[in-house]
């Protein structure tokens, strides 16, 4: 947990399925599946589109807030066991680990702030196995409302101990940069989960990078040269 003031450190906050983990696509053909199953035909492309909101969200998102809510624990069980299938093979995106070890070597205190579940996130933590650089992480059980809203973002500044203005989000969606914008804190994007980058910007992204590896190779040019003073 953070000290009060962060020991005059900045916080790296990072999203994890599409900005670490090589897992949006997967999200989106379990939830399509999910959906087939309950006898909803939702297109693929809308459920991508979706993918980094939490799955309240996802489904008022997708099905209307208006819809009869009596199967939606069904569809998201389904979806939960039809993606845990593919936990055994979840891969780290190409210099997830080293990112957020060489962020730590920088002095920032790194914190993951996912829309997924404690036990997912535990799973996709040892799939990028760089728990090392990691001070704490924050999933949507910590939280009332997940991303779009602000709360992950919230909750993870203060397990950081530290002020918006003394963080940055790493994170894949426009849900991500939405979530970051109403929390204060600047977001830098990336498009290793097939969100474009005007898409991104269009959302508030300070700047957009290729996925972790062009960040990491960039990070002098990025917000996350160095903790701010």
């Amino acid at each position: 947990m953070g000290t009060e003031d962060g020991g005059g450190r900045g916080a790296a906050l990072f999203d994890v399925d599409g900005t670490l983990v090589d897992s949006t696509y997967l999200h989106t053909v379990t939830w399509w599946e999910a959906f087939h199953q309950a006898g909803r035909t939702v297109p693929m492309a809308d459920v991508h589109r979706a993918v980094g909101m939490g799955s309240d969200h996802l489904l008022d998102h997708l099905l209307g807030e208006d819809r009869d809510r009596g199967g939606d624990a069904a569809v998201s069980a389904a979806h939960r066991t039809l993606y845990a299938e593919y936990w055994p093979r979840l891969a780290p995106l190409e210099g997830a680990a080293e990112l957020l070890r060489e962020c730590a070597r920088r002095g920032w205190t790194v914190v993951l702030a996912s829309s997924a579940e404690a036990e997912e996130l535990a799973v996709m933590r040892k799939a990028v196995g760089a728990d090392d650089a990691v001070a704490d992480a924050t999933s949507s059980d910590d939280v009332e409302g997940s991303k779009p809203a602000p709360d992950l973002v919230r909750q993870s500044l203060e397990r950081a101990g530290v002020p918006a203005d003394r963080a940055v989000f790493v994170g894949d969606t426009v849900w991500d940069v939405e979530a970051c914008g109403r929390a204060g804190v600047p977001c830098v994007g990336v498009l290793s989960g097939g969100v474009s980058e005007a898409e991104l910007r269009g959302a508030g992204a300070a700047q957009v990078f290729r996925g972790p590896r062009d960040l990491l190779e960039h990070i002098d040019d990025s917000l996350l040269a160095a903790p701010p003073a």
